[in-house]
Order: structure tokens, then sequence, then C-alpha cells
């Protein structure tokens, strides 16, 4: 079973939104979040879905997954206090759903919407081969390391470098074992999923990311976003007149 885990716990300090969480602001006619689990709700390899999100908008977006009629989602869980407990509260949801034996979770952002359909074959095909897939692009500019004193302590090659983006997915066992064991040890401030697994000694895989799979962070990102929707419209209108 191939399951999605949508973590959608952002209070979006950083949209400055006074009167709701990005992941539910509306683009395009529908809250982010439900473009977001569309992708994996008409993708015929995802089986299941599930969504952590703030305890207190449970019930609106429960209501939202009827409105839109989106059949694959098994269960919407409260988030935690950051992103690495709502993963794993989502995690430990799909181990509810999931059949016996091995399953392949994509752990994807609520606020990623821009996703497409070959990333998410990539990385359950990745997962199959060698056990793990992080979505990354290559970087175009001079990317610097630096210490605290923001002083650079290195200039890395951009041809080694890469940006990690979202979903990141491996075989569902594997990734709630290590959540658990990072619990037990008191380390709960991983930035997200393949840190964590990179710091268990776990091999990383990485998958092609298509550029605009950004995340709806800043004002500025939900812009961008919202051009790139009017850039596809178009580009079905004019297919459509061809």
């Amino acid at each position: 079973m191939n399951i999605a885990v949508i973590f959608a716990g952002g209070t979006g300090t950083r949209m400055h939104t006074k009167d709701m969480p990005k992941q539910f602001l509306c683009m395009h006619g529908k809250p982010i979040i439900i473009h977001t689990i569309e992708q994996f709700e008409f993708h015929e390899k995802i089986d299941k879905i599930v969504v952590a999100c703030i305890k207190e908008w449970v019930p609106y977006l429960k209501e939202l997954i009827e409105r839109y009629n989106l059949k694959k989602v098994a269960e919407v869980v409260p988030g935690g206090s950051n992103s690495q407990q709502s993963i794993y509260f989502g995690l430990c949801a799909a181990k509810e759903v999931a059949r016996e034996g091995k399953n392949i979770v994509l752990i994807h952002d609520g606020v990623r919407p821009l996703i497409n359909k070959k990333i998410i074959n990539d990385s359950i095909e990745s997962v199959e081969e060698h056990g793990s897939a992080i979505a990354s692009v290559k970087v175009k500019e001079t990317v610097l390391l630096v210490d605290q004193f923001n002083e650079i302590v290195e200039i890395p090659e951009r041809k080694d470098s890469r940006l990690a983006r979202a979903p990141q997915s491996f075989w569902l066992d594997e990734i709630l074992a290590a959540h658990k064991k990072a619990i037990s040890e008191g380390k709960t401030e991983f930035i997200d999923s393949c840190s964590l697994m990179q710091y268990y000694g776990k091999k990383l895989y990485l998958v092609d990311s298509p550029e605009q799979n950004i995340k709806i962070t800043t004002p500025e990102d939900f812009y961008i976003m919202r051009a790139m929707l009017d850039a596809q419209e178009d580009m079905q209108i004019y297919r459509t007149g061809e």
C-alpha cells in the first residue's frame, strides 16, 4: 500500500495571515490544502491519505474533505507542536490504516501543492528499489555554509549541492521506527524526515523535483503559486484551441 502523509500544522506567521492558517487560504477557488491533497487523491498509485492538521482546524478540514469529495483521506489527526511531531502523529495514523507487510509512505507539506504525477511515481519507484526517495532540485546559485558568527566556512560546488523538497518517502515501518527512536532519545527538533533518517544512518536517494514544487510560506510564495496556476490554466486553453 502507498500512503501519503500530509502535515498541515503550520500557523502561517510568516504569511502574516490573521484569520486562518496559510494552508486554508483560497487559490483559484479552493484552499491550498485541497490543491495539495488532490495531487494524491487523483493519483492511481496512492491508496490512502492521512492529514495531520492544527487541532482547532480539524473539524473545518473534515468539512472541506467532504465538500470536495476526497475519498482517499482515511484519517485527519491533530498535529503536534512542531513538524517532527506532526509527521510522527501522521505516521502513527498511517500505520493504523496500512495493510500487513511492507507499505510505502510519502511525507509531504500541506502547503506544497505544485507537485505532479511524475514525482509521485518516481518517489514510489525509488523506495521500492532503494528504500528512500528525497525530492530535490539542483541549486542555481552559490551556496554558502556559515558558522554561528555568520562567517563563511565552506562554499560547496554547485554540482554537488541540492535543495531538499517534498515528498520525502520511505518504507513506513522504517521511518516510524526512526521517529520512535528519536523520541526515546529526546531528539525532537529534526527539521524534516531526511534529516532524521540521515542522522540514524539511513542511506538517502534523490529524485528530481519539478522546479515549481515550492512551499507556500510567505506572501511572495502565494503570488508565485497563483502565477503558476494561471500559467497552467492558460496552457490548457491554448491546447484546447489547437
